[in-house]
């Protein structure tokens, strides 16, 4: 098989109820495009039917993959996306969320700043980041309070000057991929924040679309985890200061 312009990769924990419509969603998006692809479904120690209905889907999808991996207990949403990213052998490696939170359409934004030699590019939902960015609905106030306290922590820490680091849709050029995510070492929601800085570190350029997120109240997102993540973005910069990302 030829190589595959884009690598779609999707990490799904328990996600039986909305992996399939996400993934009728995506198959009917790239069945458009004039560029080939593949589809990379990660679960990551479900206990549900997510695996089951993923797989159904491969009659409809000819190039979708699904890794289940083996382990008892799910490591986290940062461990499946590395997972996908160094399986797929797209030119460029998209990570999507599972609930479908960002149109899959919204890559149409994103190809031409990879045509125009960007190595990274990363949604937003936050317009100081990209005029246009908006939320349909907005999340509960507390997240939205976390967010942006957390959001000053993390720049102020780790990477400055990006406002929302955690839009799970992001995309990377295949050599920026395997560098970044073989390196990785947070394998828990912090790991956006770890890829960016990651970047930084490299030098690769990182371009950021407006995004039109639609906020799904069934969540994995818990209030809990907006401190897992700043704790994972103090274990960065101690990461990066300790020369730990070397190979």
């Amino acid at each position: 098989m030829d190589k595959p312009y884009l690598s779609v990769i999707i990490p799904a924990y328990n996600e039986e109820s909305r992996i399939g419509k996400t993934l009728d969603a995506v198959s009917g998006y790239l069945k458009k495009q004039d560029f080939s692809s593949e589809v990379i479904v990660v679960s990551g120690g479900s206990t549900d039917r997510t695996v089951e209905v993923a797989r159904s889907k491969a009659s409809e999808i000819p190039d979708l993959s699904v890794v289940a991996q083996t382990k008892q207990e799910n490591r986290g949403k940062g461990e499946a996306v590395k997972a996908g990213m160094l399986r797929a052998s797209g030119t460029i490696r998209l990570f999507t969320d599972a609930d479908n939170s960002t149109d899959i359409a919204h890559f149409d934004k994103m190809r031409p700043l990879f045509d125009e030699g960007y190595d990274v590019v990363i949604g937003s939902r936050h317009p100081w980041d990209a005029a246009g960015a908006r939320q349909a609905v907005s999340q509960a106030w507390y997240k939205r309070l976390m967010g942006q306290a957390g959001n000053l922590f993390i720049q102020l820490v780790a990477v400055w000057g990006i406002w929302d680091t955690q839009c799970g849709f992001k995309a990377f050029r295949d050599e920026a991929a395997q560098k970044i995510f073989s390196r990785q070492r947070i394998s828990g929601w912090g790991f956006d924040v770890e890829a960016l800085a990651l970047a930084r570190k490299f030098g690769y350029r990182i371009g950021i679309i407006p995004v039109y997120w639609i906020n799904d109240p069934v969540s994995h997102v818990r209030f809990s985890t907006y401190f897992h993540v700043l704790w994972e973005t103090v274990m960065v910069r101690l990461n990066l200061l300790a020369k730990r990302y070397a190979l």
